[in-house]
C-alpha cells in the first residue's frame, strides 16, 4: 500500500493517535509466534492521506520492516456494517493463500479494544505505484494504456476465482439479488446520514425517482463472483518498473454478489460529462464533451477487454444501470463522508472535499439518466 518512498504519508491527523507503545508490544508478540519476522519496537507511525472511511496508517519498526495497519475510526460509528476491517482481513488472506490474484500479504487481525482503541489488521506493505488520476499523465502513452488493461485484466482475474476454492461460499448471507439489496441498503443508509445531522448533511435529492427508475431498469442477474467494492486505479499498486498489478488495496466493501458492480465503478470517468469536469477533484473525467489532452483507451476498448478475459459477450444488456446505479453509490459514499466530517470522525485529509455541493453534482450524475426515462429495450 505505497506511493515511492511513502509519498502520501503525513504525521498522524488530531482525533486519530493510536498508542505506539501497546501496539509494539502487542505486534512483537504477534509477530514471533505467526510470521518468523523479526519484529523490533520502537515504532514509526504516519498516517496515508488517502482512504475516507478506515484510518490507514504506514508503520516502520527499529529494523526497518514496513507494515501498513488499517483500523475502524474512533467514536460511535453511524453503520454497524460499515468499516469492517474484519471482512477486509478474512477476504484478503483468503485470496492471498488460495489464489493468484495479487493482494498483500496480511499478517495479523486484532480485535481487542485495548490495543489502539478500535479492531484492526496489520498487512504487507507493497513498494510501488499508486496512481491517483486516471488520466496517468506522468506515463507515455503506450505506458498508459498498458496499465489501464491490466487495469481491467486484474479485475476479470478476481470475478473469473472460484468463490468455493477461497472458502467464502459464507463471505455474503444473501449474494442473489445483488443490485435490489444494495439499493435498499444504500436507501437507508443514506436517510441514516441525513437524519444524523440535518443542519449540515443534506438528503438526496429526488431520490423516490431514483429508486423508482433502479426497479423499472434493473440489470439482470448473473453468477455470484467475489466482488470488490470499490474497484479502480488508486486501489492497485503497480510494479515499480512494470506495468502489471501486484495488489489490489482497501476491500472493507467486498461482498459476494453482480461482477459488473466493480466494472461501472472501475469505468465512471469514461461517463463523466465535461459539466462536471473538475467537480471530483483528482480525477479526470473522459465523458461526453470533454477535452481530452491525452489520449487513454476508449471505453469500449476496455468493455471488450473485460468481456473477452472472462468470457462473456458483448455488448452488456443494460449497462447503463450498472453505470447509474454506481453513481448513485458515489452519491451515498460522498453524503457518509460529509456526516462523518460533521461529526468528527472523517480518516482522511482530503475529507474536506465532500459536502452538499459535491452532493447535488454527484446528483446530478445519476439523474442524467432518471432524465432521459427508461432504457431502450430495443437497444438491450
Amino acid at each position: 500500500m505505497s506511493k515511492p518512498e511513502t509519498t502520501g504519508t503525513t504525521s498522524v491527523r488530531a482525533g486519530m493517535e493510536i498508542d505506539g507503545t501497546r501496539l509494539a508490544e502487542y505486534l512483537a508478540t504477534q509477530f514471533k509466534s505467526t510470521t518468523g519476522l523479526q519484529f523490533k519496537p520502537p515504532l514509526q507511525i504516519k498516517q496515508f492521506q488517502f482512504g475516507q472511511s478506515n484510518p490507514t496508517y504506514f508503520i516502520t519498526d527499529a529494523n526497518n520492516n514496513r507494515f501498513v495497519l488499517r483500523k475502524k475510526p474512533p467514536g460511535q460509528l453511524l453503520s454497524k456494517t460499515a468499516h469492517a476491517v474484519e471482512r477486509e482481513y478474512r477476504v484478503i488472506s483468503a485470496l492471498y493463500t488460495k489464489s493468484d490474484v495479487p493482494v498483500p500479504r496480511v499478517y495479523v487481525l486484532c480485535e481487542d479494544n485495548a490495543v489502539v482503541g478500535t479492531p484492526f489488521y496489520v498487512m504487507q506493505f507493497l513498494q510501488g505505484r499508486i496512481f491517483e488520476d486516471n488520466a496517468l499523465p506522468q506515463l507515455e502513452q503506450r505506458d498508459r494504456e498498458s496499465c489501464l488493461m491490466a487495469l481491467i485484466q486484474t479485475l476479470a482475474k478476481l470475478h473469473k476465482t472460484s468463490i468455493k476454492d477461497l472458502n467464502l461460499e459464507t463471505f455474503s448471507h444473501n449474494p442473489t439479488n445483488f443490485y435490489s439489496r444494495q439499493i435498499n441498503t444504500l436507501s437507508a443508509i443514506s436517510q441514516s446520514q441525513h437524519s444524523s445531522n440535518p443542519d449540515k448533511v443534506a438528503a438526496i435529492p429526488r431520490l423516490n425517482e431514483m429508486l423508482a427508475w433502479f426497479k423499472r431498469n434493473m440489470v439482470p442477474e448473473e453468477p455470484v463472483t467475489i466482488v470488490h467494492g470499490d474497484y479502480k486505479l488508486d486501489n492497485v499498486v503497480y510494479a515499480p518498473t512494470e506495468n502489471r498489478v501486484i495488489g489490489i488495496l482497501d476491500w472493507e466493501l467486498s461482498t459476494l454478489g453482480h461482477p459488473l458492480s466493480d466494472l461501472a465503478n472501475c469505468l465512471l470517468s469514461w461517463y463523466t460529462p465535461a459539466e462536471f469536469h473538475g467537480k471530483l477533484p483528482g480525477v479526470s473525467v473522459f465523458g461526453k464533451g470533454v477535452a481530452r489532452p491525452l489520449s487513454v483507451p476508449e471505453v469500449d476498448v476496455l468493455l471488450r477487454e473485460y468481456c473477452k478475459s472472462v468470457g462473456r459477450a458483448y455488448p452488456i444488456p443494460r449497462w447503463e444501470f450498472c453505470i447509474a446505479f454506481s453513481f448513485f453509490r458515489l452519491l451515498v459514499i460522498i453524503q457518509g463522508v460529509t456526516a462523518r466530517a460533521a461529526r468528527k470522525q472523517a480518516s482522511s485529509a482530503n475529507a474536506t472535499v465532500a459536502d452538499n455541493k459535491m452532493m447535488e453534482y454527484c446528483a446530478g450524475l445519476v439523474l442524467q439518466y432518471v432524465d432521459k426515462g427508461d432504457l431502450d429495450a430495443a437497444k438491450l
